[in-house]
C-alpha cells in the first residue's frame, strides 16, 4: 500500500514539472518590444529606450500622439514575459 501511495505521489507531481518553462530573458523581451514598436505606424519607433529588468518594462522617448503612447503600452504588454509596463513616453512633435 505504501508503494502505491509513493507511486501515486510521484505520478501526481510529474505533470507540474512538465508544464514549467524557463523564464523569458530580459534581452528577448527587449528585442520583441523594440520590433513591435518600430513596426507600428502609431508609435513609429518613438520609444528610444526600452529598459527591462526581471520582466518589468520602462518605455522612454517621444511619440507624436496620445494614441501612440497608449498603443506602445498595449504592444509591450502583449510580449511574453512582461510583468508590468511603466510608460514614460513624452507626447509631442519630434525635437
Amino acid at each position: 500500500m505504501k508503494r502505491f501511495a509513493a507511486i501515486a505521489l510521484v505520478l501526481g507531481t510529474f505533470p507540474a514539472f512538465a508544464d514549467q518553462k524557463p523564464p523569458v530573458s530580459d534581452d528577448r523581451i527587449t528585442d520583441q518590444i523594440r520590433m513591435k514598436l518600430t513596426a507600428d505606424p502609431d508609435v513609429k519607433g518613438g520609444a528610444d529606450d526600452v529598459l527591462v529588468k526581471d520582466g518589468a518594462v520602462i518605455l522612454k522617448g517621444r511619440v507624436e500622439t496620445d494614441r501612440g503612447k497608449n498603443k506602445a503600452t498595449k504592444l509591450a504588454k502583449k510580449v511574453k514575459g512582461v510583468k508590468s509596463v511603466d510608460n514614460e513616453l513624452e507626447v509631442g512633435p519630434p525635437r
